[in-house]
């Protein structure tokens, strides 16, 4: 009877884990510039994203600097430098940020830093515990790289 209840905490334990983990979208309460950036992200004009972001100034924010990280880095033509420090930002705030592992590893890679990418790769796969969309589009995008050179 005793191995049973253990069963049952260690599975509530790993469904409580693996919930958590996936938590890294924004809650339904979301701040109107997060959905905002978002919206403007979705339709690729990021310049709108970059100004939404940049007035809303929540550099505490993982999402934050996630997202203006990723408008610096689509942007034409894109800042990688500026798109590093903000997806260096956000995972100071969140190291487990699912989102900023994902892009700074497809941005290390346009750096041709391949073991930088596989570094973040190796951290989402600790993240994900059973996997994620973000570590299978980072392993995709790796697996390009790698047929590429």
């Amino acid at each position: 009877m005793f191995k049973i209840e253990q069963l049952l905490i260690l599975a509530f334990a790993i469904c409580m884990a693996v919930a958590n983990a996936a938590d890294s979208s924004p809650s339904e309460s979301a701040s109107s510039w997060l959905t905002q950036a978002q919206t403007e992200i979705k339709a690729r004009n990021y310049a709108n994203a970059i100004n939404t972001l940049v007035a809303a100034n929540q550099s505490n924010s993982a999402d934050w600097n996630n997202l203006l990280g990723y408008a610096q880095r689509k942007k034409s033509p894109p800042d990688l430098a500026l798109a590093e420090r903000y997806y260096q930002s956000a995972l100071k705030i969140d190291p487990k940020h699912r989102g900023a592992l994902e892009y700074y590893g497809e941005l290390l890679l346009m750096k041709n830093d391949l073991a930088g990418a596989e570094q973040m790769l190796a951290r989402l796969d600790k993240v994900c515990v059973f996997s994620c969309e973000e570590l299978r589009d980072l392993k995709e995008a790796i697996k390009k790289y790698k047929s590429k050179n």
